[in-house]
């Protein structure tokens, strides 16, 4: 039995017995009473079991703060090595640099400290925690604040498959109105926190920006399942949040010197580029609402023109205009 095999093991009789004596672990390991005695120490200090020593029965028990034995409902026996903890170190890292942090870390404050231990076991100290914490970023541009409160009532409405009713800010009109949908999904998108959900009160499918969200509430009635093909023809065909099922493909070409980068970039999962004889970048997307798409194609002006289709042509040039004449430029 190899040392992960036996730890499970030593967890498994540990919680499922009210007391188990050092002759029976040996026994059901076929490991020393030294090397039991060394295990059982680390999944004591190092994870945190609630292992005791009762004197007067000469047995170990499985004891929770409240005195009583409680049932094996946890996920036990997941031990790391070295990499593998400063691995789940940097991923505790980016997860302080994605909004909402703070709440993602308080729920996580348990497994930070166990990791901590772990590497001080591993003879790799807190400064190495430290050092990712200098030296792994995430940076978030354009980064709207969302309320841990408001996060974590929209995660448990879907997690849990309950209708959830909130306010919510249309931002394009600045209007506010009630809604009760059936979360979905929850889509992390340009730093920003998405809802895809099922609007009862449009009878639709509908994207929801979590930063709009006000006053959420779970109610007390199963959410609508709405399969992954449809979630995806309806809210993923299309380039950018704002989304439908009629799907057109627009086709753009970069110049040379800005083909270098976007080439290596991904704007759409079902994105078609190739290379012409002249060293251009021709991307063909697949949009049906032009709004973001437009801008990112203002973003890259003047190293972007737009092949197809003419109605986008148009719209792009309508665009440059507008701005133009608000610069006070004919």
């Amino acid at each position: 039995m190899n040392k992960s095999d036996r730890l499970h093991h030593l967890t498994t009789l540990l919680r499922t017995r009210r007391t188990t004596t050092l002759t029976l672990l040996q026994e059901e390991t076929g490991a020393s009473r030294a090397t039991l005695m060394r295990d059982l120490a680390w999944l004591r200090d190092n994870l945190g079991h609630p292992i005791h020593w009762d004197g007067e029965s000469r047995s170990y028990r499985w004891r929770t703060e409240g005195g009583g034995f409680d049932a094996p409902q946890e996920l036990a026996g997941l031990w790391f090595n070295p990499s593998e903890v400063l691995a789940l170190v940097t991923l505790d890292q980016l997860l302080r640099d994605i909004q909402p942090g703070d709440l993602l870390r308080g729920h996580l404050q348990p497994l930070e400290s166990r990791l901590n231990k772990i590497l001080k076991q591993s003879g790799l100290d807190c400064s190495a925690q430290s050092q990712i914490g200098r030296r792994v970023r995430v940076i978030g541009l354009w980064q709207r604040r969302v309320p841990p409160q408001c996060f974590e009532t929209v995660g448990l409405a879907l997690t849990q498959r309950q209708r959830l009713r909130f306010h919510y800010q249309a931002r394009g009109s600045g209007q506010t109105s009630e809604r009760t949908v059936s979360p979905q999904r929850l889509i992390h998108y340009r730093s920003n926190w998405m809802l895809d959900a099922w609007c009862h009160g449009r009878d639709e499918l509908r994207s929801f920006s979590l930063d709009n969200i006000s006053r959420p509430q779970i109610e007390d009635t199963s959410a609508l399942d709405v399969p992954e093909d449809e979630l995806d023809q309806t809210l993923g065909n299309g380039y950018g949040i704002f989304s439908g099922k009629e799907v057109q493909w627009a086709t753009l070409r970069f110049s040379p010197e800005r083909a270098r980068w976007v080439a290596a970039e991904q704007w759409h999962p079902a994105q078609k580029g190739e290379w012409d004889s002249e060293g251009h970048w021709l991307l063909q997307i697949p949009y049906s609402d032009d709004r973001e798409l437009v801008m990112d194609i203002l973003r890259h002006t003047p190293e972007v023109e737009v092949l197809a289709p003419a109605v986008l042509h148009a719209r792009v040039l309508e665009t440059m205009r507008e701005g133009m004449a608000r610069w006070g430029v004919s």
